[in-house]
Parts: structure tokens; sequence; C-alpha cells
């Protein structure tokens, strides 16, 4: 580890993004991994994080407990579901780490929590760390801008059988941005699937369908449909490591910044 190195702990450091995390980590100038954790029932807990994320031995044992390990790193890296994450947050505020959050599914009072805990400390929150997909979130925004009311907005997205919230933090994040460039609130027009005798469409609706299936990494399309044609703008993710890439070029950009709370738009400039 170079001394200037940023110090970076992973939680979920077993499963299939933690995995990818410390993979991309160990191959990143500029950062080291020197802390990992899993929960505390875990098969692997002892194991060096590198060996079981398949790229050798990096002396990182995985522990379950990061309050021990809090010495031994700048910024924790947090792919979890939210009650843990959240744990996170009052544990990084506490001791002025920093934060960079990939969990999706908060509800209002996590987000509030989120967003406290940023006062005082440097947090970043993405629905989705890929580079592509932070790109799309701006093509959505200019597409719905320049089509308006003239078109019906879909969003429509698939994942892995194992994943446990719909629809997607993406999926939202995009419904969100079609809302606010349609001056419409996402509270009172998502329509989440559609079922039975539903009437002719609503126009002011914007429609969420899921799909889980097999080991799907995550797709994502919005689609503007009006008469006589149709757009749609599509992210296809075939691997993790575009995730991981983009959570790592977080890391790194978050070290220099002062408490807040920031995500990927932040990071790429597009804001």
């Amino acid at each position: 580890m170079a001394g200037s190195d940023i110090r970076v702990a992973i939680t979920g450091a077993a499963g299939r993004m933690g995995r990818t995390l410390v993979a991309t980590i160990a191959a990143t100038d500029g950062v080291s991994l020197t802390a990992a954790f899993e929960r505390s029932d875990s098969a692997v807990l002892g194991a060096d994080a590198g060996e079981v994320a398949g790229v050798g031995r990096l002396g990182v044992a995985i522990g379950c407990e990061p309050s021990t390990a809090i010495d031994h790193f700048d910024t924790l890296v947090d792919f979890s579901v939210p009650a843990a994450t959240l744990t996170m947050v009052d544990l990084v505020r506490r001791h002025g780490r920093r934060l960079v959050i990939g969990t999706t599914g908060f509800d209002a009072r996590g987000r509030g929590q989120i967003e406290a805990a940023a006062r005082d400390v440097p947090i970043m929150m993405a629905a989705n760390y890929a580079v592509g997909v932070n790109l799309s979130f701006k093509l959505i925004e200019l597409a719905a801008q320049v089509l308006g009311d003239d078109v019906d907005v879909e969003v429509i997205e698939a994942h892995h059988r194992q994943k446990v919230d719909a629809p997607s933090g993406t999926a939202l994040r995009m419904g969100e941005i079609l809302a606010e460039a349609l001056h419409r609130d996402l509270e009172t027009d998502a329509i989440y699937g559609r079922q039975g005798i539903t009437g002719a469409r609503n126009r002011e609706t914007i429609g969420f369908s899921t799909i889980r299936a097999g080991d799907i990494v995550g797709e994502h399309t919005v689609m503007f449909a009006g008469t006589g044609e149709r757009l749609e703008i599509t992210h296809r993710a075939s691997s993790r490591a575009n995730f991981a890439g983009g959570a790592v070029r977080a890391v790194k950009w978050l070290a220099s910044r002062p408490p807040g709370l920031y995500d990927m738009q932040d990071v790429l400039g597009f804001r």
C-alpha cells in the first residue's frame, strides 16, 4: 500500500458486488483495501478478502464488526440493505469517515438519516455507479424535455432473481428524472404494473415494469412512445465491473470533498 493511497473498507466483501469491488480496488492506483467485512454468521470470516475475490492474497482478513477497524480505513463502501447501511451511516458520522453507498430501497426516514449525517461527513449515494447509466440519466432528461406531453413514458427494468427490491433504485431514479422534467408527481402518477381491465392509458402516468430472472446483471429501458414513432433509451450491464469501477471512481473523487451528500452526477461533472 502506497502511503498516499485512500484506505478503503468494504462491507459484504464475499458477495457478488463485494468480490468485484475487492478486485477493482486491487487493480486501481491510489486506493488500497485495508478492511473487509461480512455478516457474523458468514463462512468466510477470517479468510483473506483477496483470495475470496479470486485476485490473490491481499493481507486483509474478513471481519464482522466495522467499528473495531475504524482506525484502518478512510472510506467505507457499502452495497447491502437499508438497515445495515444506516448502521454504517451512524458509524462513519461518529468517527469522521467517508461513505460510498450503493444500497437502494431507503424509505423517507432512512433518506433523512443519510441527509443529516452528510452535514458532518462526505457521503456519496447513487442508485447506480455505472458511467453509462449516469449518462443515460442525462439523455432521459433531455428526451423528456423535448418530447414532453406528446408521448407516453414507460420504465422497464430487469435484474437477477436474487434482487429483493422492486422496482430497482435505478428505475426509480429514472422515474424521478422523468417526473421532474415533465412536471409530474411520482407519488401520484406512477403505475407499478398493470392487471385486468385497466381502461385507456392516462398520458400523465409514468409506468414501471419489473422483471426478475436468472442471472441478469441489470437492464433498464425508458420508452417514449408517441403516435407513429417510439424512442427507447436502454442501458444493459453484462458485468458488475462497470458498477465497481464507478464506485471506486467515486471513492477517489469524494476524498477531496467537504461534508455533503453527493452522487455520480457530481463525479461526472453533469451538474
